[in-house]
């Protein structure tokens, strides 16, 4: 049978199964952790909130507790596998310009799997949560997210020739985590509440296998492999995976100008330091709802993580009506940051519910930034660097995410205690980074467009149509 270049099924059912029990994972810790400080069962209501029903102030002591302990928890998962998972990354998404791009992709499929059957398993037979730092760890050695998305992104990368369609279907990849996310959150919510943890947990397994059994049979390769003989007798030595991400990332710098290496740096620094400071907020957002006075249940917990559905959905059409409309990209990334600015100034001060929906508003167009950054850097460099940028990037990537996640959570159980809405001023305040040095690129990327870029492998006139409309 054919296979077929379609990789978003892939990310699509990857996002569904993920955010089935990604809501779950920090409620379970919750409760479990709630469970063991209090020595009470966790309170249950159906109405908007549980505060109003226990605003003694010995349950707030008890909010504030479990609120420090399952903030140090996140801590030190994300602690335990950030390393292995940044090793991986980069070995695997740089190996694949040569070894192709399904290793890169399959790969975090089984650590993904190998972290819900340990979920299922602590949940079915009530382990030691802490069990579930050490499955972290186990499925950090397969890759993580950023291997994941670095392997699908090289992988459009290899299919589009115009950049147009490259920045496209980059928006579209980022629409349908979103979207498909928020589906399932909405379903998680209704399913803890009917049947538990253990269900989510299988059926969210049994997804991943599915996805698996697609991406090894079905999912065809972009990237033709090299046979080992005929490497030797064209004479080109045969690189392990670690000198052939090094390889990738020296020819990635060394075969530009100056200034066209310049502008690369800065946006990878934005991309960087954007991606640290809006995770970071964006990963406390159920604790920060979970703690007082918003006190959200399930149902809520799941509506509202279906609410940024349409964030992903929004930027997705706003990056598709500016790139059409000839919107520069600078200004789109601009605009991005300010809507991450916006929301996360309102989330800190959120006391109500009815707010703490419409925080989402302001941010709709928070994504935009990180298609339109991947495709301007994807356009920088040649077809044959894509792994080695992508590989790079997903690095990056996961490495701000962890630490971003381990530096937030350590001041968020610091400050919870006095103002709980302190971590999202932080979140806001650390986007003027990014702001600052988008200036900088408007200030030289002009003169970038004129200079032309030579890879070896592409034709000087394409290549200059490329670097034309680098900042178009």
């Amino acid at each position: 049978m054919k296979g077929l270049f379609l990789v978003e099924p892939v990310v699509a059912l990857y996002a569904f199964s993920s955010f089935l029990i990604y809501p779950l994972v920090q409620q379970y810790v919750y409760r479990r952790l709630w469970q063991d400080l209090t020595n009470t069962t966790y309170p249950i209501s159906d109405n908007t909130s549980r505060c109003a029903e226990n605003n003694s102030s010995n349950h707030s002591s008890y909010h504030e507790e479990v609120q420090k302990q399952a903030s140090l928890f996140s801590l030190y998962t994300e602690l335990f596998s950030t390393i292995p998972s940044l090793v991986v990354t980069l070995m695997l998404v740089a190996y694949s310009d040569r070894g192709g791009r399904k290793i890169a992709i399959i790969m975090p499929l089984f650590g993904t799997l190998i972290y819900t059957l340990a979920f299922l398993a602590v949940s079915y037979f009530e382990l030691n949560i802490y069990l579930l730092i050490g499955s972290s760890l186990l499925s950090s050695l397969f890759g993580g997210l950023g291997t994941f998305l670095g392997g699908c992104f090289a992988y459009i990368a290899d299919l589009c020739k115009d950049d147009r369609q490259k920045t496209l279907r980059m928006a579209g990849l980022d629409m349908m985590i979103g979207l498909l996310s928020g589906v399932a959150s909405i379903a998680t919510g209704y399913f803890l509440r009917a049947a538990g943890f253990n269900w989510p947990f299988l059926t969210s397994a049994l997804c991943q296998c599915v996805i698996i059994l697609y991406a090894i049979f079905i999912l065809e390769e972009t990237v033709n492999k090299v046979p080992t003989d005929a490497i030797i007798l064209d004479g080109t030595p045969q690189r392990s995976a670690t000198k052939q991400m090094l390889y990738g990332v020296y020819q990635m710098f060394t075969g530009a100008s100056r200034r066209c290496k310049t502008v690369l740096l800065l946006l990878i620094l934005i991309f960087t330091s954007f991606s640290f400071a809006y995770v970071g907020g964006i990963s406390l957002m159920t604790l920060y709802e979970l703690n007082e006075p918003l006190c959200w249940t399930e149902i809520l917990i799941g509506y509202g993580s279906a609410l940024s559905t349409t964030v992903f959905l929004i930027s997705f059409v706003g990056v598709s009506v500016f790139t059409y409309c000839g919107v520069p990209q600078l200004l789109i990334i601009l605009m991005g940051i300010l809507s991450v600015i916006c929301g996360m100034l309102l989330v800190a001060f959120a006391k109500t519910t009815l707010i703490m929906f419409l925080v989402r508003v302001p941010m709709l167009l928070s994504i935009m930034p990180f298609p339109v950054l991947r495709s301007m850097m994807s356009k920088i460099i040649s077809k044959s660097e894509q792994g080695a940028l992508f590989a790079g990037l997903s690095f990056l990537e996961s490495l701000t995410s962890n630490v971003s996640g381990a530096i937030f959570n350590s001041v968020y159980a610091s400050t919870v205690s006095w103002f709980p809405g302190f971590i999202f001023l932080l979140s806001a305040g650390l986007c003027a980074i990014p702001l600052s040095l988008l200036g900088v690129v408007s200030l030289i990327g002009v003169d970038v467009a004129k200079e032309d870029k030579v890879p070896a492998e592409q034709d000087p006139v394409e290549d200059e149509n490329d670097n034309s409309s680098l900042l178009r």
